[in-house]
């Protein structure tokens, strides 16, 4: 019994070190054979020019520069010292915002305008939110399979491996600071529109004023992204048009800017003749009337206090002379008073009746 014993658990345990000793020496011969052939690659001549020949240098020193800019567009978020014309101060992101449109640091402009014209191009043909739940459950599927195959086979899963020890999560100062840029970023659109629309800069204000009016018309037939692809083109590309011929365009608009001015010191002075001989027609109109107006209340004043004469003969009478005795009326200028009494007049039904009687003939009895 004793031997059977023995022999019973010694097999098992000699079946279980064979598997996990060869499995160990697959493992080894794989993690062998990659790191041979990495090996073998890496010590290519061919590998060995492309690592380390001109067209390496000349992307490793790209990628430093690149590097640099990003560096300096992240540095460049400072609050101007130059203050909004109500006093107010800027935030970080108009720094920010003018560096990179101003092309500044060219190849950190460059990556920004490529990355929005492909998120435009994306948003348009690619239908991101099927994608990106295609991608989370096929990422789900990967983890859930490798995690039941690895128990199933080694178990322990594949995907508890890559557990990492302790969970990532957002810190305090890091989501303030998220939050605090956000809300500079919020505040960047709030002032800026409002700078424009009180027109503190006339070209800034001109020019959103062109690109509105373009838009409405071009809304019509052009699509949203087309227009926000166009938008997107004149505002990053504008700037750099005007920083790489400078002198040319300041030229023309030095010219354009004196031709303007000639032609509005010249309407200027029209409008001032104009205006000068308005203002002297209604001065001499205004004499003439107040002269006459003087003219006829002299005159009116004139007749009132001092009568002229008239010039027709006065109608004259024969003086009589009379008696102081001789009464000055007499009853001959009174007319006669009626001597006959008075009689009353019968009523008027009684008269009608009577003539009526009087018309009408006797009836025969």
């Amino acid at each position: 019994m004793s031997d059977s014993t023995h022999n019973d658990t010694v097999v098992p345990s000699i079946e279980s070190n064979t598997n996990g000793s060869s499995l160990e020496n697959a493992k080894n011969s794989v993690v062998n054979n990659a790191s041979a052939a990495a090996n073998a690659v890496a010590n290519h001549p061919l590998t060995q020019s492309v690592t380390n020949g001109p067209v390496a240098d000349n992307v490793k020193d790209q990628h430093a520069k690149t590097q640099a800019e990003f560096s300096n567009l992240a540095a460049a978020r400072t609050t101007p010292t130059t203050p909004a014309a109500t006093g107010q101060q800027l935030t970080h992101y108009h720094s920010f915002f003018s560096s990179l449109l101003s092309w500044e640091n060219p190849r950190a402009s460059g990556i920004a305008y490529a990355s929005v014209v492909l998120f435009i191009f994306a948003a348009r043909y690619l239908d991101i939110l099927r994608y990106a739940f295609k991608v989370t459950w096929m990422t789900l599927g990967v983890t859930v399979l490798a995690e039941i195959a690895g128990k199933a086979l080694f178990s322990h899963g594949f995907t508890s491996q890559l557990r990492p020890r302790k969970y990532y999560t957002v810190s305090k100062s890091t989501l303030n600071s998220l939050i605090g840029d956000f809300h500079e970023l919020i505040n960047f659109f709030v002032i800026e529109s409002q700078r424009i629309v009180f027109a503190e800069n006339v070209f800034a204000s001109g020019a959103a004023f062109l690109g509105a009016f373009i838009s409405y018309f071009l809304i019509k037939f052009v699509p949203f992204w087309g227009l926000s692809l166009i938008s997107t083109s004149v505002l990053f590309l504008a700037p750099l048009i005007y920083k790489t011929n400078k002198e040319v365009i300041d030229q023309y608009l030095h010219q354009a800017a004196d031709i303007a001015n000639q032609q509005t010191e010249q309407v200027r002075q029209i409008a001032s003749h104009h205006a000068a001989r308005a203002t002297e027609t209604t001065k001499q109109y205004v004499g003439d009337y107040s002269h006459k107006a003087q003219e006829m209340i002299g005159n009116a004043r004139g007749r009132s206090t001092s009568p002229v004469l008239s010039t027709k003969p006065v109608k004259t009478e024969p003086f009589v002379a009379k008696n102081e005795n001789t009464p000055i009326v007499k009853s001959e200028d009174f007319p006669a008073a009626p001597k006959e009494e008075f009689v009353s007049a019968p009523p008027v039904g009684e008269v009608a009746n009577a003539l009526r009687s009087e018309n009408e003939p006797l009836l025969a009895i």
